[in-house]
């Protein structure tokens, strides 16, 4: 396997014991992922997509394998330099949005920036220039109870950029939007890859999925076929 890539993958196997039971989550996956990709992950339930979304996250650590990020064995680091890697170089989407409640969109997507210590004046002017790029200038003092689902995502995504990341790893951001929702959430995407952003989408939907440049498809912890997609 080549070993230039952002994102380096070998013989990854990721074990889980629930109730005394074990089970097998990953079952030695090898995935080379370059800078500026977009690339797809699909499968059915328990074929390992979440898992792998969490260890290339730095949210878990894998049985045995090796993962590098930017050429980092990530095995190697403490869990302060996971935390670091985590606020500095990948930015994450999740389905369910995850946003506080009672807090504006501003100050949603100013979070990430507390926890690096940045301070206020640098925090507002980054903040509302994310949200600025996903369309949501005019929004900006909305609590996500005064959004739709779709812009409420926007927010999550502006969340995700707001610390310049080089990854950002989307799990299933369209699964609780309805379709033109998420038809606007995948042009944000989208020119996101086309900025040069390395994109991991998580999806169950082809249509979703092929807007990416490759497919990985994962099978009980197996990758069973990793495609270029031919773009119309």
């Amino acid at each position: 396997m080549k070993e230039d890539g952002l994102i380096v993958i070998e013989d990854l196997y990721k074990t889980y014991y629930l109730e005394g039971v074990e089970v097998e989550a990953l079952r030695g996956v090898s995935i080379n992922i370059g800078m500026g990709e977009f690339i797809s992950i699909m499968g059915p339930s328990g074929s390992g997509k979440s898992t792998l979304m969490h260890i290339i996250g730095c949210l878990d650590r894998p049985t045995s394998g090796s993962v590098s990020i930017e050429s980092r064995q990530i095995k190697n680091l403490s869990n302060n330099q996971l935390a670091k890697m985590r606020s500095e170089k990948i930015g994450f989407v999740f389905q369910s949005f995850n946003l506080l409640s009672r807090s504006s969109a501003l100050k949603n997507v100013e979070l990430p920036m507390i926890y690096a210590g940045i301070g206020l004046r640098e925090r507002l002017k980054r903040a509302k220039g994310a949200l600025t790029s996903v369309g949501l200038e005019e929004r900006m003092y909305h609590r996500p109870s005064q959004l739709s689902g779709g812009q409420q995502q926007r927010v999550a995504i502006a969340r995700a950029l707001v610390n310049n990341p080089s990854i950002v790893l989307a799990d299933e951001p369209t699964g609780n939007l309805d379709s033109k929702s998420g038809a606007e959430i995948m042009v944000v995407l989208d020119k996101l890859s086309r900025q040069g952003k390395t994109i991991i989408l998580v999806t169950h939907e082809k249509y979703i999925a092929k807007h990416a440049n490759r497919i990985v498809q994962l099978l009980d912890g197996n990758i069973i076929s990793d495609e270029r997609v031919k773009k119309q």
